[in-house]
């Protein structure tokens, strides 16, 4: 399964065949630009992960493809069909793409049917009902059916809007923050089966989150955006191992930073030298190492720590400490006991293969 790629605005159909294209995409709201240029591409079944912080633009996209909000520039196409460009706007209810909202937007009045039936007003009595039935079958909610809103737990809410956005089969499911009302074992749990589920069916899935963990393992490609641009997309492995700059770095993880000098490639700094090609001489540079990264040798090697505080979070410990020539403490976690207390000396090393440097 192949991912977004990016191409220039000036070729919209370079690639014909592949299911789902944004050209060029701009919005601007007054002096505010929510998305600036942007262009991906996907294929049937993908599930694409929008990630950032907030006010980056991801929601500003979901509606862009939804067609509530219409680019000022650029084009979308669906299936070779142009959705939005100079001249064209498809409406949204014409456009058959679900839409999944963050509170699942079920109506109170209506009991799980009904809220089900109400996105299939197209089809025919009969066609209609048995489409319902259909999906509430599949989803497990059966025993649901004649239950209103308010006598549901999150999780069934969050089942009973998937079932109403996949009723009409539509070409593509946007999600915008679809488990971030569950609680978080809950919400691990759902989002599983959910994605399980979706992907079963072919479902292509564009879903917004702000969870780094949860855009990790959910997306066959993740779509990192800053200030309404892309600024990286890729597997989750590709973003989490080789960011293209501090900003993803920092989206996806926690790090110890650490300032240094460059010379010959190298980054020179306290805790040893570290490979920084594409800097010149005398650039300054951060070094950011991983806290999961630092090790603690029992042995004479490596450089000298003072424990500052250790704390046991379940299956990670977590460890600060104070190395005299940074004047900021360094974190370590690990899933080893290394069973130390503060004020213990003890040696610390740094892998190479831990460090990313910016």
């Amino acid at each position: 399964m192949t991912g977004p790629s990016f191409h220039p605005a000036c070729h919209p159909t370079r690639h014909p065949a592949r299911y789902f294209e944004l050209a060029g995409v701009s919005r601007r709201f007054g002096t505010v630009t929510a998305l600036d240029d942007v262009s991906l591409t996907l294929d049937r079944g993908d599930v694409i992960c929008l990630a950032g912080r907030s006010g980056c633009g991801k929601s500003s996209l979901l509606r862009v493809i939804a067609g509530i909000d219409r680019p000022d520039r650029g084009r979308i196409l669906l299936d070779g069909k142009e959705m939005s460009g100079p001249g064209v706007h498809v409406e949204p209810e014409d456009r058959n793409i679900g839409f999944m909202f963050q509170d699942y937007a079920l109506f109170p009045h209506l009991d799980v049917t009904d809220n089900v039936l109400f996105g299939l007003t197209r089809l025919d009595r009969r066609d209609a009902r048995a489409r319902c039935d259909e999906v509430i079958e599949r989803l497990g909610l059966r025993p649901l059916a004649r239950r209103f809103p308010h006598m549901l737990s999150g999780g069934e809410q969050q089942r009973v809007a998937l079932a109403r956005a996949l009723a009409p089969q539509p070409h593509i499911l946007l999600m915008d923050e679809p488990f971030s009302n569950l609680d978080r074992e809950l919400r691990n749990e759902i989002r599983a089966e959910t994605i399980a589920l979706l992907r079963e069916l072919g479902t292509t899935v564009v879903m917004v989150t702000h969870d780094p963990e949860e855009a990790l393992s959910a997306g066959d490609v993740v779509v990192l955006m800053r200030e309404g641009r892309i600024v990286q997309a890729g597997t989750g492995a590709q973003l989490y191992e080789r960011p293209a700059s501090a900003y993803a770095a920092e989206f996806f993880c926690t790090f110890n930073k650490i300032r240094g000098a460059c010379r010959g490639g190298l980054a020179e700094t306290p805790l040893g030298r570290f490979a920084a090609p594409g800097f010149a001489d005398g650039d300054e540079a951060t070094v950011y190492i991983r806290p999961h990264c630092l090790r603690i040798n029992g042995a004479a090697e490596g450089i000298e720590c003072t424990i500052l505080d250790c704390a046991l979070m379940g299956e990670i410990e977590q460890v600060d400490l104070a190395v005299a020539a940074l004047p900021e403490p360094l974190r370590i976690r690990s899933t080893e006991r290394l069973r130390l207390r503060k004020g213990d000396k003890a040696r610390l090393s740094v892998p190479a293969e831990g460090v990313l440097v910016f």
